[in-house]
């Protein structure tokens, strides 16, 4: 979900294209003299930004995410290229 902050004067002036954006999707913080006082978003709790993930439900978005095959390739050169680090814990 997008979110922008803007001033009270633009909220008053272009209320119905903020109310337009905010149905969409995007959640305004409203400041009067730059200082935060209020929030606006879309109703309802559909459209809620969920803060927490849990592990299985990142792991699913991670595996059906496409791997662009220039970047793997590219990790991989660098991990041929690396020099093997030892266990800086193991002492001799």
């Amino acid at each position: 979900m997008e979110s922008q902050t803007i001033p009270q004067r633009e909220l008053r002036n272009n209320v119905a294209e903020v109310l337009r954006r905010a149905e969409a999707g995007t959640e305004f913080t409203i400041t009067v003299r730059g200082r935060p006082v209020a929030r606006l978003g879309p109703a309802g709790g559909a459209h809620q930004r969920s803060r927490d993930v849990d592990r299985d439900t990142f792991r699913s978005i991670l595996a059906s995410s496409p791997v662009d095959e220039r970047y793997a390739a590219d990790l991989a050169a660098l991990r041929a290229e690396e020099e093997p680090t030892g266990d800086p814990w193991d002492r001799p």
